[in-house]
């Protein structure tokens, strides 16, 4: 089951889809992949046959940590916890950073693995997301009617 690579990325259809899915399909899965990832339809057939013999299986966890893995690797699982009755997860691109001061993707569900999805796409959103532009020098354009000497003759 190869991967097709998405022209455009609608994040906020397919967390919707996701937010309302009572369990993991593999229609879900594929559809997360085609509209959010970047990396993956480009990756080695043996790593995106893994990711589908995954989902075939039904291993929904290990496939969604896959995903991260592949897509952003410079992501990785910082808490996974069941909380009246929904699954919280945070992704963090600073393991080491005290949790308070960490800047987390958060997702949440009440499966464990669209949990990890949710913050998944919480996550590849942040990373499109353009910079923004901040100048700190000022923009000055030469003029060449008036030169000005600075030289301190004292």
């Amino acid at each position: 089951m190869p991967f097709e690579r998405a022209e455009t990325s609608n994040f906020d259809q397919v967390s919707a889809e996701l937010r309302v899915a009572p369990v993991p399909t593999p229609r879900l899965v594929q559809l997360l992949i085609a509209r959010v990832c970047t990396r993956l339809p480009n990756l080695d057939r043996r790593e995106s046959m893994r990711i589908a013999r995954l989902i075939e299986a039904g291993a929904w966890t290990d496939a969604a940590l896959a995903v991260i893995a592949c897509e952003l690797p410079q992501w990785s699982l910082r808490r996974l916890v069941y909380d009246d009755g929904e699954w919280l997860c945070a992704l963090s691109r600073q393991l080491y950073m005290p949790q308070e001061l960490d800047d987390t993707a958060d997702g949440h569900h009440e499966v464990a693995a669209l949990a990890i999805l949710d913050a998944f796409i919480e996550a590849r959103r942040r990373t499109i997301a353009p910079a923004p532009r901040v100048r700190t020098v000022p923009q000055v354009r030469a003029s060449a009617d008036h030169a000005a000497d600075c030289d301190n003759f004292s």
